[in-house]
Protein backbone atom coordinates (compact mmCIF):
# COMPACT_ATOMS: atom_id res chain seq x y z
CA UNK A 1 0.00 0.00 0.00
CA UNK A 2 1.44 3.41 -0.68
CA UNK A 3 1.91 5.63 2.36
CA UNK A 4 0.40 8.96 2.68
CA UNK A 5 2.38 11.54 4.77
CA UNK A 6 0.69 14.82 6.01
CA UNK A 7 2.80 17.75 4.47
CA UNK A 8 3.56 20.43 7.10
CA UNK A 9 0.68 19.33 9.05
CA UNK A 10 -1.86 19.48 5.77
CA UNK A 11 -1.12 22.97 4.65
CA UNK A 12 -3.83 23.40 2.87
CA UNK A 13 -6.26 21.98 5.46
CA UNK A 14 -4.54 24.19 8.39
CA UNK A 15 -1.95 26.74 8.60
CA UNK A 16 1.27 25.27 7.63
CA UNK A 17 3.42 23.39 10.66
CA UNK A 18 1.00 25.06 13.49
CA UNK A 19 -0.14 23.54 16.58
CA UNK A 20 -3.80 23.52 14.92
CA UNK A 21 -2.41 21.98 11.47
CA UNK A 22 -1.14 19.01 13.93
CA UNK A 23 -4.06 18.33 15.66
CA UNK A 24 -5.76 18.12 12.44
CA UNK A 25 -3.49 15.38 11.41
CA UNK A 26 -3.13 13.46 14.58
CA UNK A 27 -6.76 12.75 14.31
CA UNK A 28 -6.46 11.35 10.39
CA UNK A 29 -5.52 8.26 9.11
CA UNK A 30 -2.33 8.77 7.62
CA UNK A 31 0.82 6.86 8.28
CA UNK A 32 3.22 9.68 8.53
CA UNK A 33 3.31 13.39 8.99
CA UNK A 34 6.15 15.57 7.29
CA UNK A 35 7.66 18.75 9.16
CA UNK A 36 10.48 21.18 9.04
CA UNK A 37 13.23 22.28 11.60
CA UNK A 38 15.65 24.60 12.27
CA UNK A 39 17.67 25.62 14.74
CA UNK A 40 17.55 28.94 17.34
CA UNK A 41 20.29 31.18 18.62
CA UNK A 42 19.73 29.41 22.38
CA UNK A 43 20.39 25.73 21.12
CA UNK A 44 16.55 24.70 20.60
CA UNK A 45 15.04 23.21 17.59
CA UNK A 46 11.67 24.39 15.90
CA UNK A 47 9.50 23.62 13.55
CA UNK A 48 8.65 26.02 10.67
CA UNK A 49 9.96 25.76 7.04
CA UNK A 50 11.52 28.35 5.87
CA UNK A 51 14.80 29.48 6.75
CA UNK A 52 13.33 32.82 7.87
CA UNK A 53 10.17 33.71 9.46
CA UNK A 54 8.61 36.38 7.40
CA UNK A 55 6.55 34.24 5.22
CA UNK A 56 4.73 32.41 7.76
CA UNK A 57 4.40 34.26 11.03
CA UNK A 58 4.14 38.07 11.85
CA UNK A 59 7.84 37.98 12.50
CA UNK A 60 11.10 38.67 10.20
CA UNK A 61 14.19 37.53 9.70
CA UNK A 62 16.03 34.18 10.14
CA UNK A 63 15.02 31.46 12.54
CA UNK A 64 18.10 30.79 13.69
CA UNK A 65 18.90 34.36 15.07
CA UNK A 66 15.93 34.37 17.45
CA UNK A 67 15.99 32.97 20.67
CA UNK A 68 13.24 30.23 21.61
CA UNK A 69 11.42 32.80 23.69
CA UNK A 70 11.47 35.57 20.75
CA UNK A 71 10.29 32.69 18.43
CA UNK A 72 7.74 31.88 20.80
CA UNK A 73 6.12 35.39 21.21
CA UNK A 74 5.50 35.32 16.99
CA UNK A 75 2.36 34.42 15.96
CA UNK A 76 1.44 31.91 13.08
CA UNK A 77 0.09 33.41 9.39
CA UNK A 78 -3.38 32.59 9.32
CA UNK A 79 -3.99 31.01 13.00
CA UNK A 80 -5.52 33.64 15.62
CA UNK A 81 -2.54 32.65 18.28
CA UNK A 82 -0.74 29.83 17.12
CA UNK A 83 2.71 29.79 18.12
CA UNK A 84 5.55 28.21 16.68
CA UNK A 85 6.32 24.72 17.87
CA UNK A 86 9.60 22.94 19.11
CA UNK A 87 10.50 19.30 17.95
CA UNK A 88 9.64 18.22 21.26
CA UNK A 89 6.11 19.49 21.64
CA UNK A 90 5.49 17.60 17.81
CA UNK A 91 7.59 14.58 19.25
CA UNK A 92 4.94 14.71 22.48
CA UNK A 93 1.97 15.58 20.12
CA UNK A 94 2.29 12.33 17.90
CA UNK A 95 3.92 9.90 20.37
CA UNK A 96 0.64 8.45 21.30
CA UNK A 97 -0.70 8.09 17.73
CA UNK A 98 0.43 5.72 15.36
CA UNK A 99 1.88 7.89 12.92
CA UNK A 100 5.40 8.16 11.95
CA UNK A 101 7.20 11.27 12.46
CA UNK A 102 8.81 12.21 9.00
CA UNK A 103 11.46 15.10 9.86
CA UNK A 104 12.92 17.53 7.14
CA UNK A 105 16.36 18.57 8.26
CA UNK A 106 16.16 22.27 6.39
CA UNK A 107 19.13 24.53 5.72
CA UNK A 108 20.07 27.93 6.45
CA UNK A 109 19.59 31.37 4.67
CA UNK A 110 22.68 30.29 2.59
CA UNK A 111 21.41 26.98 1.53
CA UNK A 112 24.31 25.40 3.33
CA UNK A 113 23.43 22.63 6.58
CA UNK A 114 22.92 23.66 10.34
CA UNK A 115 26.30 22.05 11.63
CA UNK A 116 25.28 19.25 14.26
CA UNK A 117 21.10 19.87 13.35
CA UNK A 118 20.31 16.64 12.77
CA UNK A 119 22.67 14.80 15.70
CA UNK A 120 20.80 17.41 17.93
CA UNK A 121 17.55 16.32 16.49
CA UNK A 122 18.06 12.74 16.85
CA UNK A 123 18.66 13.26 20.88
CA UNK A 124 15.47 14.71 20.82
CA UNK A 125 13.38 11.75 19.56
CA UNK A 126 15.56 8.99 20.94
CA UNK A 127 14.41 10.73 24.67
CA UNK A 128 10.88 9.88 23.95
CA UNK A 129 12.02 6.63 22.28
CA UNK A 130 10.61 7.74 18.53
CA UNK A 131 13.52 6.63 16.72
CA UNK A 132 12.24 3.60 15.12
CA UNK A 133 9.27 5.47 14.22
CA UNK A 134 11.10 8.59 12.32
CA UNK A 135 11.84 9.21 8.76
CA UNK A 136 14.81 11.82 8.42
CA UNK A 137 14.35 13.30 4.71
CA UNK A 138 16.39 16.45 3.30
CA UNK A 139 17.44 18.34 0.01
CA UNK A 140 20.94 17.61 1.11
CA UNK A 141 22.40 14.21 0.26
CA UNK A 142 25.06 14.53 2.91
CA UNK A 143 22.63 15.28 5.39
CA UNK A 144 20.44 12.20 3.81
CA UNK A 145 24.17 10.42 4.32
CA UNK A 146 24.63 11.33 7.93
CA UNK A 147 21.07 9.97 8.46
CA UNK A 148 22.06 6.68 7.13
CA UNK A 149 24.64 6.54 9.46
CA UNK A 150 22.52 6.82 12.26
CA UNK A 151 20.79 3.27 13.72
CA UNK A 152 17.76 2.09 14.09
CA UNK A 153 15.46 5.05 12.04
CA UNK A 154 12.54 3.88 9.94
CA UNK A 155 14.06 5.55 7.28
CA UNK A 156 16.18 7.88 5.38
CA UNK A 157 14.96 10.03 2.23
CA UNK A 158 17.16 12.13 -0.20
CA UNK A 159 14.21 14.66 -1.81
CA UNK A 160 15.46 15.32 -4.81
CA UNK A 161 14.86 18.29 -6.55
CA UNK A 162 13.85 19.63 -9.84
CA UNK A 163 17.38 21.65 -10.55
CA UNK A 164 18.91 18.82 -9.31
CA UNK A 165 17.29 16.03 -11.80
CA UNK A 166 18.11 18.80 -14.81
CA UNK A 167 21.55 19.74 -13.87
CA UNK A 168 22.88 15.68 -13.01
CA UNK A 169 20.15 13.54 -15.00
CA UNK A 170 19.00 10.53 -13.88
CA UNK A 171 22.03 8.74 -13.92
CA UNK A 172 23.40 11.73 -11.88
CA UNK A 173 21.00 10.77 -8.98
CA UNK A 174 21.74 7.43 -8.85
CA UNK A 175 25.35 8.38 -8.83
CA UNK A 176 25.05 11.07 -6.10
CA UNK A 177 22.79 8.46 -4.17
CA UNK A 178 25.18 5.59 -3.88
CA UNK A 179 27.85 7.91 -3.37
CA UNK A 180 25.81 8.74 0.16
CA UNK A 181 24.92 5.02 0.38
CA UNK A 182 20.67 6.70 0.01
CA UNK A 183 18.34 3.84 -0.72
CA UNK A 184 15.28 5.94 -1.11
CA UNK A 185 14.54 8.74 -3.12
CA UNK A 186 11.59 11.21 -3.21
CA UNK A 187 10.94 12.64 -6.81
CA UNK A 188 8.62 15.78 -6.87
CA UNK A 189 5.37 14.91 -8.78
CA UNK A 190 5.20 17.04 -11.37
CA UNK A 191 8.04 15.53 -12.61
CA UNK A 192 7.50 11.78 -11.80
CA UNK A 193 6.19 9.31 -14.59
CA UNK A 194 6.44 5.49 -14.94
CA UNK A 195 9.95 6.29 -16.99
CA UNK A 196 11.71 7.99 -14.16
CA UNK A 197 10.09 5.32 -11.69
CA UNK A 198 11.06 2.56 -13.68
CA UNK A 199 14.98 3.92 -14.49
CA UNK A 200 15.57 4.61 -10.54
CA UNK A 201 14.04 1.20 -9.18
CA UNK A 202 15.79 -0.66 -11.56
CA UNK A 203 18.77 1.17 -10.68
CA UNK A 204 17.84 -0.38 -6.73
CA UNK A 205 15.78 2.93 -5.10
CA UNK A 206 12.58 2.98 -3.53
CA UNK A 207 10.81 5.67 -4.91
CA UNK A 208 8.44 8.58 -3.54
CA UNK A 209 6.60 11.53 -4.12
CA UNK A 210 6.57 15.04 -2.89
CA UNK A 211 4.36 18.18 -3.88
CA UNK A 212 1.67 15.55 -4.78
CA UNK A 213 -0.82 18.94 -3.80
CA UNK A 214 -4.63 17.84 -6.46
CA UNK A 215 -6.50 14.90 -7.03
CA UNK A 216 -4.53 14.42 -10.46
CA UNK A 217 -1.32 13.86 -8.78
CA UNK A 218 -2.79 12.06 -6.19
CA UNK A 219 -4.42 9.98 -9.12
CA UNK A 220 -0.89 9.39 -10.96
CA UNK A 221 1.23 8.58 -7.52
CA UNK A 222 -1.45 5.71 -6.90
CA UNK A 223 -0.91 4.76 -10.44
CA UNK A 224 2.73 4.38 -10.09
CA UNK A 225 3.03 2.57 -7.11
CA UNK A 226 4.98 4.89 -4.56
CA UNK A 227 6.03 3.65 -2.11
CA UNK A 228 5.02 7.02 0.12
CA UNK A 229 4.08 10.50 -0.78
CA UNK A 230 3.41 13.88 0.98
CA UNK A 231 0.60 15.93 0.43
CA UNK A 232 -1.16 19.27 1.53
CA UNK A 233 -4.47 17.71 1.19
CA UNK A 234 -4.35 14.76 3.46
CA UNK A 235 -7.87 14.16 3.09
CA UNK A 236 -8.63 14.27 0.21
CA UNK A 237 -5.79 11.41 -0.63
CA UNK A 238 -6.89 9.24 2.25
CA UNK A 239 -10.19 9.17 0.98
CA UNK A 240 -9.08 8.74 -2.80
CA UNK A 241 -6.73 5.82 -1.60
CA UNK A 242 -9.87 4.44 0.34
CA UNK A 243 -11.91 4.39 -2.81
CA UNK A 244 -9.29 2.54 -4.88
CA UNK A 245 -8.94 -0.52 -2.10
CA UNK A 246 -12.25 -1.28 -2.31
CA UNK A 247 -12.94 -5.05 -3.03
Amino acid sequence: MTLIASHRGGSLEAPENSPTSFRHTAGLAVEQVEFDIHPTADGQIVVIHDATLDRTTNGTGPVAAKTLAELKALVISGTADDRIMTLAEVIELFRPTGITLRMEVKSDVEHQPYPGLLEHALRLIDAAGMRARTVVTSFLAPIVGEAVQAPGLQGRIWLVSPVIMDDCGLPGVVAAAEAHAISHVGIRASRLDAGVADYLRSAGLGVGAWAVNDAASVAKVLDLGMEVFTTDIPTTALAMRAERNKP
